[in-house]
C-alpha cells in the first residue's frame, strides 16, 4: 500500500470549556456530534470520526494572526469537509443564530489551496474552523 493510501488515524483533542451543559447543547445539538463517555468534568464527542473531549476548565486568552485579510483566531481546530457538507453545516449554524468570527467565504480563489472556510467559537470561546477544498489533493499545497 502506498503511503498516500494509508488511512488517516483519528485525532484526539481536548479543549477547555467553562460550562458542560452549554458545551453539550453546542457540540451535541448545534454541531450534531454524537456524545460518548462523560463525567462531571468532561464529555467525549464523535467529531466526524475523531475524538474531541470538552474538559471543564477556565477560559484562556486567544491571539489572532492575519490570513487572507482576516484575523484568524489562534489556537483553533476543525474539520476539512466536502463542499456540500461545508455549505450544509454553514446553513445549520446560521439556523442556530451562530455568530461567526469569519463568515463562510471562498479563500485563495483561483490559487493552489482554494477553499471555503468559516470560523466560529463554541460557547466557551474555543475557536473552530471548518473548510472545504475545491480540490482535496491541494490540502497541503504550497
Amino acid at each position: 500500500m502506498a503511503m498516500h493510501e494509508i488511512p488517516v488515524p483519528p485525532f484526539h483533542l481536548a479543549v477547555p470549556v467553562d460550562d458542560l451543559a452549554v458545551a453539550r447543547r453546542f457540540y451535541g445539538e448545534t454541531l450534531g456530534c454524537r456524545q460518548g463517555r462523560s463525567s462531571d468534568t468532561w464529555i467525549d464527542w464523535n467529531f466526524r470520526g475523531h475524538q474531541l473531549v470538552t474538559h471543564l476548565a477556565p477560559r484562556n486568552e486567544p491571539i489572532h494572526n492575519p490570513v487572507d485579510g482576516h484575523d484568524v483566531p489562534v489556537p483553533h481546530f476543525g474539520l476539512v469537509l466536502s463542499i456540500p457538507d461545508f455549505h450544509t453545516l454553514a446553513e445549520r449554524l446560521r439556523a442556530a443564530d451562530t455568530t461567526f468570527v469569519i463568515e463562510p467565504y471562498l479563500r485563495f480563489e483561483g490559487q493552489p489551496g482554494e477553499q471555503w472556510t468559516m470560523f466560529l467559537k463554541d460557547p466557551s470561546g474555543n475557536a473552530l474552523e471548518f473548510k472545504a477544498f475545491a480540490d482535496s489533493s491541494q490540502i497541503f499545497a504550497v
